[in-house]
């Protein structure tokens, strides 16, 4: 009977630590849509929680941690829709650009809090060493190295390509968002003449 309601006890435990974390993500996601962010503070996201200062500390040391912890959940989310774009690419050129329409598409709703974009999506550098951004450069290079392998791309090196498409796409997405309203199509044309041209000279170059 002991060992059960400390069973219980345990697993309360535990779904308050996930309630709480997804707590201060949601207040996060918010504070930062309204006031940007440079201008959003820890107590701001504090009090968009029924969470006390002290309980935010036991999850996150500062905002950047917060930050780079939204970063990673999008990251997440996003690499079965960037899977998806690979399994139903026609060609490699299909598949640049259908990726990069969907991870435009993917940060304006992420951006979006009722109608209102946020304005600095990437204020400061987002870790790549977490596992789920490392998830979604694995998917990235592993794409590339399939289209080298079947000659559907030139033979560059594949880890240099991947950095390229994931930096390119970041910018370009970042300079999309500033636009009103941001044209997804335009932007993912954009990224993926860049590439294509890219590797032409990359390849004479090899």
């Amino acid at each position: 009977m002991t060992d059960t309601i400390a069973e219980l006890e345990l697993g309360k435990r535990e779904k308050t630590k996930v309630a709480n974390r997804l707590s201060i993500l949601a207040a996060a996601r918010k504070v930062f849509a309204e006031l940007g962010y440079e201008g959003a503070t820890v107590r701001d996201i504090i009090r968009g929680t029924d969470l006390a200062s002290g309980t935010f500390y036991n999850y996150f040391k500062s905002k950047e941690e917060v930050f780079d912890a939204l970063a990673d959940d999008g990251a997440r989310r996003f690499r079965p829709i960037l899977r998806m774009a690979r399994q139903n690419a026609r060609s490699f050129e299909d598949y640049l650009h259908s990726a990069f329409v969907a991870y435009f598409h993917f940060i304006i709703q992420d951006n979006l809090l009722e109608g209102r974009p946020i304005n600095e999506r990437r204020p400061h550098v987002t870790r790549m060493d977490t596992p789920e951004m490392s998830a979604v450069y694995q998917e990235v290079r592993q794409s590339l190295e399939d289209a080298i392998a079947h000659g559907d791309a030139p033979r560059v090196d594949a880890d240099y390509l991947a950095c390229a498409c994931i930096g390119i796409a970041q910018e370009v997405g970042s300079a999309m968002l500033r636009r009103s309203p941001p044209d997804t199509d335009a932007a993912a044309d954009f990224a993926t003449g860049l590439i294509l041209k890219g590797l032409a000279g990359a390849a004479r170059q090899a």
